[in-house]
């Protein structure tokens, strides 16, 4: 009896167990399928808006700036060479590289002796050459009136000749007193002839004795250039480089002392490409005088000069591309002939163009355009210049539309987006509005100090979140004798003072 009693608990027990498994089973599957159906009605995800920064496409006039790298150089330079050889007997007491040196400064002196001498000689050899052409003209003289003479005698011979002539013919004279006079007639005459030859030997020796002066005056001035050649002058105003002699040294003709450089006359070539250099040419196809400006970094603090293109070497050179241009500049400070600078030419000015960023362009040239519906469009533009951080685009169609200034890969056509910077624009406007249209005090006009109009523009000029038409409004505000009240105090507020 006992065993059968605890064999029915136990069935007993076995059976509430299993009762107990399969309610719980069932609860467990109700909840599973309640789970279910709840995930299956959950609503439908929400489209994503993108922010971004915009920028409005508007029509103006741009200069485009051609960046190029350059070297100074002078227009001016001059080796200083040895005229003579021979020893340094005099030098300028600050012929040294680097000096300033006037015009007209002898800077060196050879040994003069040598040519001292020779100076002397040919100033000898001239005063002969005078002396003989003297004793020949005074011969000349001399010749000529013998000749004169000579000729007076031989006429009388003629005419006592005639005189013996007529005695004969009326009787009174002989043959013989003819004979006599013709013979003398002849004896004057052939001394005629002979003073004749002797003047032209006497003219011949004036020639000669001319000639001969002449000679010595060119051989004198050579000497004296010779003697001028041992003294070494500045030619300009300029500076010394390449120093490379001392006082007492010898040198050898045309030997070279040192090089004067002239910091005055500067100007800087540097190389264009082909398209570029095109840009610079004007509808005959002659090179325009384009502004430049060359600027030169020393540890942080840029050097600028201003100045114009001058001209185009005619060469291309072995070896090179593009164009070698050269600008002459105008005023400058700080350069030295050798100096490597940035050159920055200024294009012609285009007309109906915009600036935009260059994260707003991509590399076919297009632009995302934000509709009325702030969905994303995209557009084509003509990319005219590309510089640093800009591009320059013609305007066409875009006239007024406002694009996505910085593009990135989350953003594409069709993307709906939010307009951070035109939010931005009608936050200040509304603040503006209720500045105008509040308390007097607002709209009062307070004059500032120096110091608080400087910390003012600092902090305009250092908010990056501002779009750049309000910064520029609230400047020219800060500009003037007296600011309004509400845009100091609403500035300083910002600024946490």
């Amino acid at each position: 009896m006992q065993f059968l009693r605890r064999s029915l608990v136990g069935l007993f027990l076995f059976s509430v167990t299993i009762g107990i498994l399969i309610y719980a089973g069932i609860v467990f599957n109700d909840a599973v399928q309640e789970m279910l159906a709840r995930e299956s009605h959950q609503r439908p995800a929400r489209e994503r808006i993108m922010p971004v920064n915009s920028v409005v496409i508007e029509a103006g006039t741009a200069t485009p700036v051609i960046t190029a790298f350059g070297q100074v150089q002078s227009r001016r330079i001059l080796e200083l060479r040895a005229g003579a050889g021979g020893r340094i007997v005099e030098l300028y007491e600050q012929f040294d590289a680097g000096a300033t040196v006037e015009q007209g400064t002898l800077l060196a002196q050879i040994d003069p002796t040598d040519a001292l001498s020779a100076l002397e000689i040919a100033r000898t050899e001239l005063a002969e050459a005078e002396v003989e052409l003297r004793d020949a003209e005074r011969n000349l003289v001399l010749v000529g009136n013998e000749l004169v003479a000579s000729r007076a005698q031989a006429q009388l011979r003629s005419q006592a000749l005639k005189r013996q002539q007529d005695l004969a013919n009326r009787g009174v004279g002989t043959e013989a007193a003819i004979e006599t006079a013709a013979l003398a007639e002849a004896s004057a005459n052939q001394a005629v002839v002979a003073r004749q030859l002797v003047e032209a030997a006497a003219e011949n020796r004036v020639e000669q004795a001319r000639n001969q002066l002449e000679r010595a005056r060119i051989a004198v001035a050579d000497a004296e250039r010779r003697l001028e050649d041992t003294k070494v002058y500045a030619a300009f105003t300029g500076t010394l480089a390449g120093v490379d002699v001392v006082q007492g040294g010898l040198v050898s003709q045309n030997e070279r002392l040192a090089t004067l450089i002239d910091p005055t006359t500067l100007e800087v070539d540097f190389r264009l490409s082909t398209t570029q250099y095109a840009r610079l040419l004007d509808e005959a196809g002659t090179l325009i005088n384009a502004p430049v400006q060359a600027t030169l970094d020393v540890l942080g603090l840029d050097l600028l000069a201003q100045g114009r293109i001058s001209r185009v070497d005619a060469l291309v050179g072995e070896g090179q591309t593009g164009r070698l241009l050269f600008a002459r500049l105008d005023s400058f400070a700080g350069f030295r002939p050798g100096d490597f600078v940035t050159v920055q030419v200024r294009e012609p000015e285009l007309t109906d163009v915009a600036v935009l960023p260059a994260t707003a362009v991509d590399a076919a040239s297009s632009v995302l355009v934000i509709g009325p519906e702030k969905r994303l469009t995209v557009a084509e533009v003509e990319v005219l210049r590309r510089q640093g951080d800009e591009v320059i685009v013609s305007v066409g169609t875009l006239a007024g539309q406002r694009i996505v200034a910085e593009r990135t890969p989350l953003i594409g056509p069709g993307v709906l987006v939010r307009d951070l910077t035109m939010q931005a624009e009608e936050r200040m406007e509304d603040s503006e509005s209720n500045d105008a249209g509040g308390s007097k005090d607002a709209s009062e006009l307070i004059a500032l100090t120096p110091e608080r109009r400087a910390a003012l523009i600092a902090a305009v000029e250092g908010n990056t979140r501002m779009p750049a038409e309000a910064r520029a409004r609230v400047l020219s505000q800060l500009q003037q004798e007296k600011v309004p009240a509400g845009v100091v105090e609403r500035i300083e507020s910002r600024m946490g003072g």
